[in-house]
C-alpha cells in the first residue's frame, strides 16, 4: 500500500475514533480524552528517554491521568474545586522517589517529569470543563441527569482539522513564503492564511448546528485555533528536531504517533478555552 492510502486510511480512523469517543455518550468523551492524554505523554517520555534523560514515566503518566480524573469529576459537579490539591502530595512523591533513582542528571529527569504533566495532561484535563454543564449539541446517545454536550470539543476539532486542510492545499498551490523555515522548511505564510481562511468559514457555517457559543464566538475560535494550532507544530518540530528524529511514534501509519497528530491540540486548547470561560 502506497504512503497516499496509508495516510488516508488512517486518517479516516482517526476522524471516526474523535468523531465516535467524543460524540457518542459521556462516558466515551471520558474514554477519548484519557488515550489520548496517556498517548501523547507516554510518547515525550519516550522521545526524551531517548537523549539519555530518564523522567519518572509511571508516576508521570499516574500523575497526568490523576489530573484528568479530578477535572472531570468537577466539571460534573460531583466533588469540590479545592480536589485539584491532591495532586500537590504526588508531585511531591515524584521528588522523593528522585532522591533514590541515582540519576546522573535528577533535575533533568525531575524537570521533564513535570514538563509532560503541563504540555499534555493539563490541556486534556481541560476537556471536561468544556463539555460538563453545558448544553448545545446533544450525545449521540441518550444520558440520564448529567448536563453534557460534546459541542465546543467536536467543533474544536472541525477546526483544527479544517484549519491543516486549508492550510496544506492553500501551501501546496501557492505557497512562496516560508514562515518558519529554520523550524518547518514546509510551513508557508500563504498556507497559514489559507487554513486560517477556510477555517473561519467552517465555523461561520456550522455555528448555529454546534451551539454552546455564538457564531461571532466561533469564528474568533477558529482564528484563535489557527494561530495557536501553527505554533503548537513548530513547538512539537522544535522538540524533535532537538532530539533528531522525523516523528513522535509510529502507532498511526503515514501520520507518526500521537504527538505528531494531536500537537496542535494540545497547544490551541488552553487558550481556546480560557477565551470561552471569559467571553463565553
Amino acid at each position: 500500500m502506497n504512503n497516499f492510502f496509508r495516510r488516508t486510511l488512517t486518517g479516516v480512523w482517526i476522524v471516526v475514533f474523535i468523531m465516535a469517543g467524543f460524540w457518542l455518550h459521556p462516558v466515551s468523551f471520558f474514554l477519548a480524552g484519557m488515550i489520548l492524554l496517556i498517548g501523547t505523554q507516554y510518547e515525550y517520555y519516550l522521545l526524551i528517554r531517548s537523549t539519555g534523560v530518564r523522567p519518572q514515566m509511571i508516576p508521570g503518566i499516574t500523575t497526568g491521568i490523576a489530573a484528568y480524573v479530578i477535572s472531570t469529576l468537577i466539571a460534573m459537579g460531583v466533588i469540590p474545586k479545592n480536589s485539584f490539591l491532591i495532586i500537590i502530595p504526588l508531585m511531591m512523591i515524584i521528588m522523593v522517589v528522585e532522591l533514590y533513582r541515582k540519576q546522573d542528571k535528577p533535575f533533568d529527569s525531575l524537570a521533564h517529569t513535570f514538563f509532560a504533566v503541563f504540555y499534555t495532561a493539563i490541556p486534556f484535563s481541560m476537556f471536561p470543563f468544556a463539555a460538563f454543564s453545558h448544553s448545545g449539541l446533544e450525545s449521540i446517545l441518550s444520558h440520564n441527569s448529567i448536563i453534557f454536550s460534546p459541542g465546543i470539543i467536536i467543533g474544536f476539532f472541525l477546526l483544527i482539522w479544517a484549519n491543516d486542510t486549508g492550510a496544506y492545499l492553500t501551501g501546496m498551490s501557492l505557497g512562496r513564503h516560508k514562515l518558519f523555515e529554520r523550524i518547518s522548511p514546509k510551513k508557508t505564510w500563504e498556507g497559514f492564511i489559507g487554513g486560517i481562511i477556510i477555517a473561519v468559514l467552517v465555523a461561520w457555517l456550522l455555528s448555529g448546528w454546534l451551539g454552546v457559543v455564538d457564531k461571532w464566538h466561533w469564528v474568533i475560535i477558529s482564528v484563535i485555533i489557527s494561530v495557536t494550532g501553527t505554533y503548537g507544530d513548530l513547538v512539537e518540530s522544535m522538540l524533535k528536531r532537538s532530539i533528531g528524529v522525523k516523528d513522535s511514534g509510529s502507532i498511526m501509519p503515514g501520520h507518526g504517533g500521537f504527538l505528531d497528530r494531536f500537537d496542535s491540540v494540545i497547544f490551541s486548547f488552553p487558550p481556546v478555552y480560557l477565551f470561552i470561560s471569559v467571553f463565553g
